[in-house]
């Protein structure tokens, strides 16, 4: 095991990954814009190194001022959280250039997955469900045109190199076609370097489901069961939970069965190690593979929370050349958890809120966990994604957890900017939602203010 770790980040991850670090005997070295400099995740490291302006760009993804302060820290290992450089293959490749253990897949994983219109031909030759779609990447509208007919209207354009719902956009018939098409292309070109866009078939109402993975380098790979984050805004998570209702107390074991086989044969296909989420739809019976995320995601802590596995922990020792000890049969569900995104922005309007955290008081109790990113009379600056903590909450069963949702959302007391609290108890108290009825068009029904 390495002695000191770096970690690439910032916020609530950084804070997540430095505490169970330095709980595993690491010493931690976080870095920082000048945004953050008063942050809880510089303070609470051993180390912490200004990588730069506020600006990512100059900071969090700059690939050579957080080699040098590795360098310079003398740290062995570099953990990238989530977001920033963590899906980044030549960051990746330059930390093992560096001589540095990079706490991810390797980067010939990552080069597999990051075309998404290629990984999606890779899966399907395994014998992956897929959703249907274009055979890779689309030259031009013609060729848009010429997919679409063959798949069947709508469809939904997507960037090959894209995420987070950047350079996507559905398309009813043709003539909306030769319209989205060109955007999808300028804003994949603008945000990830790249133009290329691929077509999948437009599900109306599909839920989302993604499956934990965890795999080693000496071939042992296994599931850590599904989660549900079907709740979305503009195709970004709202609330996640796990199980997903669908599987919930032995429902559909056929179905599940096919998820995990597919989510295990994914990962085996791009030959991956480490923690990773493999992403299907589900409509009408049956799952599709969407993408792999090469990365720890935002709402592992339900999984940790229903399965009683620390991802983070596992990820270090697996980095570190550490067999996977967990077997499958070992991955057992214990109860229910939801997580929520507490954003600083209007829960209405949904505008970002910046500003001074007058007053900070999270709810404690029974089942509730809080991984935070700020502190009282901490500033949320424009500069980042506006997400000032996740509030998880379990319980014994998924009634239980929402009641206890409930119960921590109204305790939960910010003052000085506007949150999205609100909207998680119109969410909770919504009786779709109690019933379980989800979809990825959730919020467009249900959930409206007063």
């Amino acid at each position: 095991m390495f002695q000191k770790l770096l970690i690439a980040n910032r916020g609530e991850i950084a804070r997540r990954i430095s505490a169970v670090a330095r709980g595993m005997g690491l010493k931690t070295v976080a870095v920082y814009s000048d945004a953050d400099a008063e942050l809880p995740f510089v303070k609470e490291a051993d180390e912490a190194v200004r990588i730069g302006p506020a600006a990512a760009k100059d900071s969090y993804l700059n690939i050579a001022a957080i080699l040098d302060a590795a360098k310079k820290t003398g740290a062995q290992a570099v953990h990238p959280g989530y977001g920033f450089l963590s899906e980044n293959g030549e960051f990746a490749q330059a930390c093992a250039d560096a001589g540095l253990t990079f706490v991810g897949p390797p980067p010939s994983a990552m080069a597999r997955m990051k075309d998404k219109s290629q990984a999606r031909k890779l899966v399907a030759a395994a014998g992956v469900p897929v959703v249907p779609g274009s055979d890779g990447v689309v030259p031009d509208v013609a060729g848009a045109l010429a997919a679409a007919e063959r798949i069947g209207y709508p469809v939904l354009c997507k960037a090959a190199s894209g995420g987070g719902g950047i350079g996507m956009a559905v398309a009813k018939d043709a003539a909306e076609l030769e319209k989205v098409f060109r955007q999808c292309t300028d804003r994949a070109k603008a945000a990830f370097g790249r133009e290329g866009v691929y077509l999948e078939r437009y599900f109306p109402a599909p839920r989302h489901i993604e499956v934990q993975i965890l795999g080693d380098h000496h071939g042992n790979l296994i599931h850590c069961l599904e989660r549900e984050c079907s709740i979305q805004r503009r195709h970004q998570k709202v609330v996640e939970e796990a199980p997903s209702v669908l599987f919930a107390d032995g429902r559909n074991p056929e179905l599940a069965k096919t998820l995990f086989t597919a989510a295990v044969t994914a990962a085996k296909t791009f030959g991956y190690a480490n923690a990773g989420t493999v992403e299907f739809l589900y409509s009408d019976g049956q799952v599709y593979f969407i993408e792999m995320n090469a990365r720890l995601q935002v709402e592992h802590p339900v999984t940790e929370l229903t399965t009683g596995l620390d991802l983070i922990g596992w990820q270090l020792r697996i980095a570190a050349g550490e067999r996977l000890t967990v077997k499958q049969e070992d991955v057992k569900r214990r109860g229910a958890a939801l997580e929520f995104r507490i954003y600083a922005e209007d829960p209405v309007k949904f505008f970002p809120s910046p500003g001074p955290l007058k007053v900070y008081q999270p709810p404690t109790g029974e089942g509730v966990r809080l991984d935070s990113g700020y502190g009282e009379g901490n500033t949320v600056t424009p500069n980042y994604d506006p997400m000032i903590a996740k509030l998880i909450i379990s319980g014994a069963t998924r009634d239980e957890a929402i009641a206890r949702s409930v119960t921590a959302l109204q305790n939960f007391r910010i003052e000085g900017i506007k949150t999205n609290i609100p909207l998680h108890l119109r969410i909770v108290q919504d009786a779709a939602f109690r019933a379980g009825e989800l979809d990825t068009h959730f919020l467009e029904h249900h959930a409206k203010p007063a």
